[in-house]
């Protein structure tokens, strides 16, 4: 088999990888970017066309999670705000800073990616213990508080914020049905939010582990729905990246494409099938290969 041919097999092979855990996830590009290193693209060229073949992906992970969305548009357009406005400055940045500052800077980055999901089990089991103990129900004190006992049905005050600055920053919307009151975040939340998105357009492997954990400490909400608005938040970055990638600088098409293609095909495979998938799994693979990606970048 012709080695162009084996070339294009695999790039498809690891964006429907990266589709697939960027929608159950994140970290896909920890896939995808050591791939394209391994073929021999140069790192900027690289991490722009993986950008751009990766957004139909996240787009197609957004929609497979649809129904978790639900109730989330004022969470997602003030934090969408904040992924914006970051994702720009992180695409800017890796435009306008020398190319042989992201060839030294990446190990790092991949290194940080990698620890945040070696940990991010842990962070998942501390974010779950924290939102079931702020979701305790304060009527327990008193019977005028409780469900029915108050004046609002199910009673109580609004989950306790004031354990951490994260927690403080957090602004309870009232006044709307129960299926769609929402916590959308304060200025904290939302500073914290863009900083990821600055990541996220530069190289952004792991962002959704960072925004996970941003939100899962912030909100008392289910982790399906806050890995929902995840993607979209994820989708912003990348999706203002690659019009910047586009407009202001050189794509591989070919390898943009391909990596689509798959992850457009693995975001529904995530939506449907990968939440069933066991997550050490993924992470093993994730490991394997930026481990594999920084021992050729440091060789």
């Amino acid at each position: 088999m012709p080695h162009d041919l084996l070339r294009a097999i695999a790039i498809f092979a690891v964006g429907l990888a990266a589709g697939t855990i960027n929608t159950v996830v994140g970290s896909g590009t920890l896939i995808t970017f050591p791939t394209l290193l391994a073929f021999g693209y140069p790192p900027v060229l690289a991490n722009v066309s993986n950008n751009v073949g990766l957004v139909p992906g996240v787009a197609s992970g957004v929609h497979g999670y649809r129904a978790e969305l639900a109730g989330q548009r004022r969470r997602i357009i003030r934090l969408g705000s904040a992924s914006l406005c970051g994702g720009l400055v992180g695409a800017i940045l890796l435009l306008v800073l020398p190319a042989g500052a992201f060839k030294a800077i990446v190990p790092v980055l991949i290194g940080i990616a990698l620890v945040m999901v070696v940990f991010q089990p842990r962070l998942a089991k501390w974010v779950a213990a924290r939102q079931r103990a702020r979701a305790a129900p304060d009527w327990a004190d008193g019977p005028g508080d409780g469900p029915g006992g108050g004046d609002e049905p199910g009673g109580g005050d609004e989950p306790d914020a004031g354990a951490a600055g994260v927690l403080r920053a957090v602004r309870v919307v009232d006044g709307l049905p129960t299926d769609a009151a929402v916590q959308v975040g304060g200025p904290v939340l939302w500073v914290l939010v863009f900083l990821s998105g600055i990541y996220g357009g530069y190289f952004g492997a792991a962002q959704g582990v960072l925004l996970i954990g941003l939100m899962g400490v912030a909100f008392t909400d289910t982790m399906q729905r806050i890995n929902a608005i995840k993607n979209v938040l994820a989708g912003l970055v990348n999706g203002i990246a690659a019009v910047v990638f586009v407009i202001a600088t050189h794509i591989d098409w070919g390898v943009a494409g391909l990596i689509a293609a798959g992850a457009i095909l693995g975001g529904q495979f995530g939506a449907r099938i990968g939440r069933k998938l066991p997550p050490w799994a993924l992470r093993v693979v994730i490991i394997c290969v930026g481990v594999a990606a920084l021992v050729k970048l440091l060789a």
